[in-house]
């Protein structure tokens, strides 16, 4: 039986906005059922556990906003309430913590702001904001914090902000009462590099970043008591005899572990990367073009064996059929949505 998928887009650009789909299990195709533009450039989206309610930025300035969608018609979500104002600009990234919907900010200045969710899946108003201190090198990118990405944890215990303008990770604990964040932790990773997103492994000691300002993978190691980052490694997410921009956005882990998945945009590649379990570390396998132009996110379906790319300026979404041996990526279909930005399995 098909599943259901939630694809973003920048309505700014063209984008529908949310789109549903259904996936079939067979081939991986996706076929587009609807779209709403109830919200503005839904940008990034994800759900609730227990998978009624879907959640979206609106990636807009000078204030962002996040929305609630209920999915009880799965090809058809439908806007719980408005969306709510998060006190920060261009929210980039969202995640359900602790029963709280979290949202990166990525305006000056970087911030995360906490929304509560209620009963029915619906937010309510902020109750606080964590802005973020400093900055980088680089004075076009890192003049300010420019947080870019927020989750849990595999415990499920604290929350890891992203900052690109920082060269940082915070990590924080939630007050589930007063929905206040407090930084336990801050990882400061190597000067310039700017790092965007984060993935963690799945035996959940090593954690991965992705950093958009220098094209290399982070690998640190995870202590989950502690709540503490360690960085060990970097691995360089192109072949050396690439030329030209290159602006890495998203990474994916395996299941099972053994591979990681990154983004190029500029090179407009896949990267497969091969993890080294002995030397805490990751070795690049090869390249594979993304079958469009600027791949903004990446993501596996829920067996593992597909991979999806949006490719946000050739407006569409190509899958992948995935060697389980290689973890070399085929590319095996194409959606075609302007201004796509996001895929999310039901």
């Amino acid at each position: 039986m098909a599943g259901h998928v939630y694809i973003g887009s920048f309505t700014s650009a063209g984008g529908r906005g949310l789109t549903a789909a259904t996936v079939d299990p067979d081939t991986g195709a996706l076929t587009a059922l609807g779209h709403t533009a109830d919200v503005p450039n839904p940008s990034f989206l994800a759900l609730s556990a227990d998978g009624r309610t879907l959640y979206t930025v609106s990636e807009t300035e000078p204030e962002g906003a996040a929305a609630a969608f209920s999915l009880a018609d799965p090809a058809a979500p439908r806007l719980l309430a408005g969306p709510v104002p998060v006190r920060g600009g261009s929210p980039t990234h969202l995640a359900v913590h602790r029963g709280h919907l979290l949202t990166a900010n990525y305006a000056a200045p970087g911030s995360v702001s906490v929304l509560p969710v209620g009963d029915d899946g619906a937010l309510g108003p902020v109750l606080s904001v964590l802005e973020h201190e400093g900055d980088g090198p680089h004075r076009e990118r890192q003049e300010a914090p420019h947080a870019h990405a927020v989750l849990t944890d595999p415990t499920g215990r604290w929350a890891l902000s992203v900052d690109l303008g920082t060269d940082s990770v915070r990590v924080c604990e939630l007050d589930p009462g007063s929905g206040e964040l407090e930084i336990e932790r801050e990882l400061g990773l190597r000067s310039g590099v700017g790092p965007r997103h984060l993935a963690f492994h799945p035996g959940g000691g090593h954690a991965y970043v992705i950093n958009e300002l220098d094209s290399v993978i982070t690998v640190c190691r995870w202590d989950a008591d502690k709540g503490s980052l360690r960085p060990l490694t970097e691995t360089r997410v192109l072949p050396e005899d690439a030329e030209g921009e290159n602006f890495p956005s998203e990474l994916v882990v395996s299941p099972d572990g053994r591979f990681v998945w990154a983004a190029n945009r500029g090179h407009n590649s896949i990267a497969v990367l091969a993890v080294d379990d002995a030397a805490e570390g990751l070795t690049l396998l090869d390249t594979v073009d993304c079958g469009g132009d600027w791949p903004r996110h990446l993501t596996l379906d829920p067996s593992g064996t597909r991979l999806y790319a949006a490719n946000e300026r050739s407006g569409n979404v190509t899958w992948f059929d995935v060697d389980p041996a290689t973890g070399i990526p085929r590319q095996a279909g194409s959606l075609a949505l302007p201004a796509v930005s996001c895929v999310l399995f039901a």
